[in-house]
């Protein structure tokens, strides 16, 4: 027993670190070989040494710039979190609720949000409110929609066991419904946070003040095509760290999910 727990801990180390750190370098690679092959100028696509120099040449600036984006998007992304999780819970509570309101959230999310980015300008003026906002609206609606599927997809016969015992319906909410929810509510959250640092710069391009978004506009004005790969880089970067940040919550708070999934 203890010489399988052993044999399986390098396997997985492999499959967890191993394997996603094969997949960056054989990506990276790839892109440099193109590069070179085609002999495509750094104006056009920079090579990977191009966008290190980029970098260290103005490191101090990228990482204030990135910690700009990535205040921006956590903060909206906690908000449409907390903001999704009430209203799913509220549109599973009441059918009716759901039918009057469903219908006006899906036509509300089909209106593409590049749209609304000037609007928030106007409205909100200039600084990181419209930006978070912008998070917010991107991140709402898949939490809401796999909250809810989620919470409505309890068993019956789990519930006829509970109300069967007594329980009160806090106590069927919180120990049934809520906890059959949790991997549905984790594969909305995780489609969010990449979405956030969408929402989050595209309100930077509408509005490049600060952030990562006004490096890549700034770049583009001034025809730095390394520097702004640089700052496309470190939002990849930020983008795999805070999507498997969520990944570790899940595994925290609902490890029996990867165990009944597999």
């Amino acid at each position: 027993m203890t010489s399988t727990a052993t044999n399986t801990r390098p396997a997985r180390a492999w499959a967890n670190a191993g394997l996603p750190a094969l997949g960056a370098v054989l990506a990276i690679g790839l892109w440099w070989l193109t590069t070179e092959v085609f002999g495509i100028s750094s104006f056009f696509l920079p090579a990977p040494p191009d966008v290190v120099d980029a970098f260290l040449r103005l490191p101090g600036y990228l990482l204030a710039e990135t910690w700009v984006t990535l205040l921006e998007t956590v903060v909206g992304f906690g908000i449409a979190g907390i903001a999704g999780l009430l209203v799913a819970l509220l549109l599973a509570a009441s059918r009716t609720v759901e039918r009057m309101t469903m219908p006006l959230m899906a036509a509300v999310n089909a209106v593409p949000k590049v749209a609304l980015a000037p609007l928030l300008l106007v409205w909100m003026g200039f600084g990181s409110e419209p930006k978070i906002v912008m998070v917010i609206l991107v991140c709402f609606f898949p939490i809401v929609v796999s909250a809810m599927a989620g919470l409505t997809s309890t068993p019956t016969d789990l519930r006829e066991l509970v109300h069967s015992l007594s329980a009160s319906w806090w106590q069927t909410f919180l120990k049934v419904r809520l906890s059959w929810a949790l991997p549905q509510i984790f594969v909305g959250l995780k489609v969010a946070i990449s979405l956030a640092i969408i929402g989050a710069i595209i309100g930077e391009v509408v509005n490049p003040d600060r952030g990562l978004g006004a490096v890549i506009v700034n770049a583009g004005t001034s025809a730095d095509t390394p520097l702004a790969f640089a700052a496309l880089t470190l939002l990849a970067v930020m983008g795999a760290v805070l999507f498997y940040l969520v990944e570790a919550v899940e595994r925290l708070l609902v490890p029996w999910a990867r165990a009944i999934s597999s």
